[in-house]
């Protein structure tokens, strides 16, 4: 039932060798022995393959699309993400049922505010590129509920997604009667997620947490390293009205002598860190201190850059994604990935940097500044607060030279509304507010009130429905010459990126 196995490929390492003897070839490997590029040869040419098939489409099987769908109906009965109980004790019954499947590997945890899914992409990215079999789990989907959890940087097969729900589906119930709650959407996923991952074997987990950390689902992992990207204001109801307190919940995932990546923070949110390292013997490296960016610049389809890891210095790395963002998560995924190895503590050296250009050079993040059409662009990004939105308008002017910018904004109804808009108010000359299908959307005529106190009631237009809201913000684009260069962004929600996504024909 598992997948082939990177050693199974006819460039791979021989098969029997041990997960330690590719570790130690990771990490002894001369970097002086690296393939140096040569002059009239671009970067693109040395890019790896894209990762797998980063949002898939329903199956085209009928029978196996009915299961998927049952299964889907079946976990969307439970406890949904937004509600919550906070402890790990029932995901902690589910492992011991299952026999503790998530000790079967290493594992790297990311937690934080922004950017944790691109770190996750680039950091399995990195590990596929030397040959180490992996498993990935993030959320929240973009398109299909299977993109969660990933083997080897293809989201789960329909067919192997549905056969782990059903192997694992009389444990859940076993542990559902025996708690005073039933597990919930996202438990039984995680649960999923970790039988999956042994069930292939992987050799390593990329586990990026649901929400917060030491309560969090996914903190039942012993991982030898914790990254933590930048953290700002978010779920506040649930985590904190702070930078500090909402630290204080996603220091959980520090383990005792694990070694923390710690990307750029506010500064209460690193004293909180830190501390929590200091009791717990871990050893922490900071961005800007022990990593970084050296250095960026624009490239043609993303970014160039030098970055800084624990073991040196790594040049011309291509980045197919746009913002000063994805560099600074670039620079967090490479050192996690060094500390994994040992890089920077027990070993005095860089990876080999042929590798990493290629893996960087691959990845793929759907929903983040992505690009679905042309004439005129329409570019989709997933921010949902306003973190998120400041860093999306920044990397959208800096990427782009747009002569007019069309909003469409679809938000959720638990999320900083305005704080989002006024993020966005500066690059947009008009805004389309609309809302997805989901309950959790915010009403539209209650965000074009926001809308309308943000932007003015001259630049804001309502469209209750998404593809309508599309439909009206291509127009306004296309009302300057074609030559012109308006462009849309499509944002406020992962799930309106989704479903515009699918309107616009990705799906």
């Amino acid at each position: 039932m598992s997948e082939p196995r990177p050693s199974d490929r006819h460039d791979a390492p021989d098969p029997d060798d041990t997960f330690e003897e590719i570790v130690d070839e990771a990490t002894q490997r001369d970097p002086d022995l690296a393939v140096i590029e040569a002059g009239s040869r671009t970067l693109r040419a040395h890019s790896g393959q894209p990762q797998g098939e980063a949002v898939p489409a329903r199956p085209a099987d009928p029978e196996t699309d009915k299961a998927l769908r049952a299964v889907e109906q079946e976990l969307a009965g439970r406890w949904g993400e937004t509600k919550l109980e906070p402890s790990v004790t029932r995901i902690a019954a589910l492992m011991d049922v299952l026999g503790e499947p998530q000790r079967a590997y290493p594992s790297i945890h990311i937690t934080g505010t922004n950017g944790k899914t691109s770190t996750a992409r680039m950091i399995e990215a990195l590990f596929n590129a030397f040959e180490l079999r992996t498993g990935r789990y993030t959320s929240p989907h973009v398109q299909s509920i299977t993109e969660r959890i990933s083997l080897d940087g293809s989201p789960i097969e329909p067919e192997r997604f549905i056969e782990t729900y059903e192997d694992i589906k009389p444990y859940v119930e076993m542990v559902d009667a025996q708690q005073p709650y039933r597990l919930s959407f996202f438990e039984v996923l995680t649960g999923m997620a970790y039988a999956a991952f042994a069930d292939a074997p992987v050799d390593v987990a990329v586990v990026e947490v649901g929400m917060g950390g030491t309560w969090d689902a996914t903190n039942v992992i012993d991982s030898t390293v914790a990254v933590v990207t930048p953290i700002s204001l978010d779920h506040t109801d649930r985590l904190g009205t702070t930078p500090a307190e909402i630290a204080g919940e996603k220091a959980g995932v520090i383990k005792q002598g694990a070694t923390v990546i710690l990307a750029q923070q506010p500064v209460d949110a690193a004293q909180v860190m830190l501390k929590k390292a200091v009791e717990v013997d871990a050893t922490v490296a900071r961005e800007g201190m022990e990593f970084g960016v050296t250095s960026r610049e624009i490239a043609v389809g993303g970014q160039l850059l030098t970055l800084r890891g624990l073991g040196g210095e790594y040049t011309d790395i291509f980045l197919p994604l746009y913002g000063a963002h994805q560099a600074h998560n670039a620079a967090v995924a490479l050192s996690a990935v060094e500390a994994f190895f040992g890089i920077g503590a027990e070993q005095a050296r860089s990876l080999d940097i042929d590798a990493i250009r290629k893996a960087f050079a691959s990845v793929l993040s759907p929903g983040r500044l992505e690009v679905v059409r042309s004439s005129p662009t329409v570019v989709l990004d997933a921010a949902h607060n306003p973190a998120g939105a400041k860093a999306a308008a920044d990397g959208i002017s800096e990427a782009f030279s747009f002569s007019r910018l069309i909003g469409v904004v679809g938000t959720s109804g638990d999320k900083d509304v305005r704080g989002l808009l006024e993020a966005f108010e500066p690059i947009f000359a008009e805004i389309v507010v609309t809302q997805n299908s989901t309950a959790r959307a915010m009403d539209v005529d209650e965000l074009a009130a926001i809308a309308v106190e943000v932007f003015g009631d001259d630049r804001v237009q309502v469209e209750p429905r998404l593809d309508d809201a599309l439909e009206a913000a291509i127009t306004l684009a296309e009302e300057e010459d074609e030559y012109a260069g308006a462009g849309v962004l499509v944002t406020g929600s992962v799930i309106t990126v989704g479903e515009a996504r699918l309107l616009l024909g990705r799906g």
